[in-house]
C-alpha cells in the first residue's frame, strides 16, 4: 500500500477503489455505426472497455476487500478495508446491441428465457421503483437492465455475487462493451469497511461508509494516455454516511456529493442508498 506525497485520505480511498480496466480500440470504419448523439463522428478511434473486465476489478475486492492506506492527524498509519456492494445500475444500449443479445440467448445452450420484458426491466421487486421518466429513446437509448438495492447492509452479498447472479438472466453484464452503451448507463457502489491493520490503533472515522457512482459509457472515461492501454473508470460523484471529524477531505465531499445529487436529479432517479446515506442521522 503507497502513500503519495500530498494525497488526502479520499484521494487514497479513491485511488485504491477505481476499476482500471483493459482498453480496447473502435476504429473509424465502426464508429459510423453508433448512436451520433452519444459519440463524436470526426473521431479516428474511440477507445472502450468490456464489462466482463471491468467486473473482474471487483473480484479480489468482493472476497477480501479494497486496502487503502489511512494518516492519521497524529500521524499513525494503517490500512483499511472495505467490501463492494452492488448498490444501484441502469443501462441503457442501443438497438443493434440488443438485438445481438437475443441472437446470443436465442442461440446458447442454456436453454434461458428468449427475449421477453425481462429485457427491459430486472425483475425483482425493487428494480423498477425510482424510474418515473419517458426520455426519447434516442437519446438514452433503450432499457437493458436496471437494479436498485433495498435490502440492508447485513443482508447483501458482495458486488461480484450480485452480478453473477443478474449475468444469470442477464448475459450482457458480461458481453456488453462501454462503447455499446449510452451516457445514461451508470452505477453506484456501496464500501463498508470491514477491518484494519493494525487492529490496535483507534482512529476516529474508520466507520465511514462510501457511495461512489461510475458512469459505464465510453462517452465519460479516463484513458490512460501514455500506454493507451488502460481505462480508469473513477467516481465522479460520492455520498458518506458516518463521517465524522476531519479525517476525509470533508469540502471535497461536498463537491462530490453535489455532483451524485444532480445527477440523479437529471436522471429522475430516486436511489434508495443515497437517500439513506444523506438523511439518516448519525450519533456518536
Amino acid at each position: 500500500m503507497m502513500f503519495y506525497e500530498n494525497e488526502s485520505n479520499l484521494d487514497r480511498f479513491l485511488r485504491c477503489t477505481t476499476p482500471i480496466v483493459p482498453a480496447y480500440s473502435l476504429p473509424k470504419t465502426q464508429i459510423k455505426n453508433l448512436n451520433r448523439l452519444w459519440f463524436p463522428l470526426e473521431s479516428e478511434s474511440i477507445e472502450y472497455f468490456r464489462l466482463s473486465g471491468f467486473w473482474d476489478c471487483f473480484d479480489e475486492w468482493s472476497a477480501y476487500g479494497a486496502g487503502v492506506p489511512i494518516l492519521s492527524e497524529t500521524g499513525e498509519t494503517l490500512v483499511q478495508y472495505y467490501v463492494p456492494y452492488l448498490s444501484a445500475i441502469q443501462i441503457f444500449t442501443s438497438p443493434s446491441a440488443l438485438n445481438a443479445l437475443r441472437e446470443e440467448t436465442e442461440s446458447g445452450d442454456s436453454g434461458s428465457e428468449s427475449c421477453s420484458e425481462e429485457w427491459r426491466w430486472e425483475g425483482c421487486s425493487s428494480s423498477e421503483e425510482g424510474f418515473d421518466h419517458q426520455e426519447p429513446l434516442d437519446r438514452l437509448g433503450y432499457s437493458y437492465l436496471q437494479y436498485f438495492e433495498r435490502c440492508t447492509p447485513y443482508s447483501r452479498v458482495p458486488l461480484m455475487d450480485k452480478i453473477k447472479n443478474l449475468g444469470e438472466r442477464h448475459a450482457g453484464l458480461r458481453s456488453l462493451r462501454s462503447v455499446d452503451l449510452s451516457p445514461a448507463s451508470w452505477m453506484a457502489v456501496a464500501w463498508y469497511p470491514i477491518y484494519h491493520i493494525p487492529m490496535n490503533l483507534s482512529i476516529k472515522d474508520l466507520s465511514t461508509c462510501f457511495l461512489t457512482y461510475h458512469t459505464l459509457s465510453s462517452s465519460f472515461q479516463d484513458v490512460k494516455k501514455k500506454e493507451r492501454e488502460r481505462i480508469s473508470v473513477g467516481a465522479f460523484g460520492m455520498a458518506t454516511y458516518k463521517t465524522q471529524g476531519r479525517l476525509w477531505d470533508n469540502d471535497r465531499l461536498l463537491c462530490l456529493l453535489s455532483v451524485a445529487d444532480s445527477w440523479l436529479k437529471q436522471l429522475r432517479v430516486h436511489h434508495h442508498d443515497f437517500t439513506y446515506f444523506t438523511t439518516t442521522p448519525y450519533y456518536l
